[in-house]
């Protein structure tokens, strides 16, 4: 079967708000960087880390690439990796503890079936329009579309691709815990399993 030619980790963020560095999050003894490099591995015949050598996460050599575009978050991370692999991209942040692999699966079947014009698929949330831009399959065609809305002072994935260039899978809230994401101290210990009473 058909699948993008690389997975990609986005693993460049200062974690500012976390108060600690979201790839070297230890869940069930596996840092995350590590635990999205397996389950990004598991689909594509590349992978690749952005913004970071990951050598202190690994116990492995993978190959990565600082962003091309400097302060630009993650769309300097998707920009420098598409047009450093020259290959349509999985592109999943690093710090989704609860991304599974029947998530992706759907994600990389409705990629095969995007129309011609869809230069990104990814989910979208029913209702409020929202779109997972960092559980998203790009095509190289999605990079110049980026380098645009940079040059006119535009960082957001949802503003760069416009909707007509985008493929769609449908999610309600009731579908949201893959997409869970760490951002804040509280996001972190709702991972942490509770001590009974009485511990």
């Amino acid at each position: 079967m058909n699948n993008p030619g690389a997975a990609v980790i986005l693993a460049g963020g200062s974690s500012r708000r976390l108060g600690q560095d979201k790839a070297a999050v230890i869940i069930n003894n596996q840092t995350l960087l590590a635990r999205m490099v397996a389950l990004g591995s598991r689909f594509c015949p590349q992978i690749a880390v952005s913004g970071r050598d990951p050598a202190s996460f690994l116990s492995h050599t993978i190959p990565w690439f600082p962003d091309a575009i400097a302060n630009a978050g993650p769309l300097g991370g998707i920009v420098t990796a598409l047009e450093t692999l020259r290959t349509s991209c999985l592109v999943l942040s690093c710090d989704l503890p609860h991304m599974d692999e029947a998530t992706i699966t759907t994600l990389i079947d409705a990629w095969r079936s995007r129309p011609a014009q869809a230069v990104m698929t990814t989910y979208q949330q029913t209702g409020t329009g929202y779109i997972e831009a960092l559980v998203a399959i790009y095509d190289p065609t999605a990079a110049p579309l980026l380098r645009h809305a940079h040059a006119h002072g535009h960082l957001s994935l949802t503003k760069a691709i416009p909707p007509t260039l985008r493929h769609h899978i449908p999610y309600d809230t009731s579908q949201s815990h893959p997409f869970y994401n760490l951002n804040t101290p509280a996001d972190l210990l709702g991972l942490r399993p509770r001590p009974h009473r009485g511990e």
